[in-house]
């Protein structure tokens, strides 16, 4: 069972004395994943638990709220992948003005060696940390000599000739080449979230759809998808879903809407993953609603005959 440890003041003695990685680790994409191979691989050669340290909210959603990277996984995605890669510890740090201003050096005597007695720690090779982000490779190798702890760096994990990193999968994600991101990822493209009560106004144009609470700032997809619906029976449910503002009912906040096709079940409340396979338009203001229901009809029409 995987530990979860949330934020400095819940780390107690006995969690003293592990081996460690530091990062973002948004999206868990397959450079991510060796990262965790050779920590774990680490973890056995040393005979230490394996902890993995995140930081909530991201520090780039810390810096530049809105305009900070769309994330690719909430933090509820991240804990589930890492119990599943048989991580024994996770350290999720809130990211605050404090930890903000913690420089580099600090960050590793007061929390690696301090209260974590880290004596191993993995870093990607681009891995950077601490005040004005000073910590680097290097950096960490003069301090594991101070303060006796070893440190590896993974190399960079190549696909098609380029580095699979974060981004990249943000990229084609935004670009819809959901084939691309699954071999990235080594998965396919998800994105999850509770069904939560919205205006019903997609019942009032005769499709109902179920809203997604994304708990996000910032979405890595906007426009309308095929989609596949896992969750809420033993098989994957056939369904469209909107990804945007929705601009023709004037809204404001980004929303994930998902109409199941031939499905009428209570479904408030329930946690769904949505899988998506193709993307069928941008999002677009319809001049009316009538306008906007034809063509919602056009859509579902392209998305059932995607699943013929």
């Amino acid at each position: 069972m995987t530990e979860l440890i949330c934020n400095i003041h819940n780390i107690k003695t006995k969690h003293k004395g592990c081996v460690a990685t530091i990062g973002n680790f948004d999206g868990l994409h397959q450079g991510h994943q060796k990262l965790i191979q050779s920590l774990i691989k680490l973890g056995k050669q040393l005979n230490l638990p394996t902890c993995v340290i995140l930081f909530e909210p991201h520090p780039q959603e810390f810096f530049y709220a809105e305009k900070a990277p769309a994330r690719l996984m909430r933090l509820r995605e991240k804990i589930k992948l890492l119990q599943f890669l048989a991580i024994d510890r996770i350290l999720c740090l809130g990211f605050n003005k404090r930890l903000a201003e913690c420089s580099a050096e600090e960050f590793v005597k007061k929390i690696l060696i301090g209260k974590l007695g880290v004596k191993g720690l993995i870093v990607g090779d681009d891995f950077r940390f601490g005040r004005g982000r000073q910590g680097d490779f290097p950096f960490l190798q003069k301090l594991s000599q101070k303060y006796g702890f070893k440190v590896f760096s993974t190399p960079t994990v190549l696909f098609e000739n380029e580095r699979i990193g974060s981004s990249r999968v943000r990229n084609a994600v935004k670009q819809s080449d959901f084939k691309l991101a699954e071999l990235l990822l080594g998965r396919p493209f998800r994105l999850s979230g509770r069904i939560i009560y919205g205006d019903q106004r997609g019942r009032l144009l005769g499709f109902p759809t179920a809203n997604i609470g994304l708990h996000r700032k910032v979405i890595p997809l906007q426009g309308v998808f095929v989609v596949n619906i896992f969750g809420l029976t033993t098989t994957p449910l056939p369904g469209i879903a909107n990804c945007g503002i929705r601009p023709t009912i004037n809204g404001l906040k980004n929303l994930l809407e998902v109409h199941l096709f031939d499905f009428d079940e209570n479904i408030y409340g329930r946690f769904i993953e949505i899988e998506f396979l193709k993307k069928i338009r941008d999002e677009k203001k319809f001049a009316s609603l009538h306008a906007l229901k034809e063509q919602i009809t056009q859509d579902v029409a392209i998305a059932k005959s995607y699943f013929k």
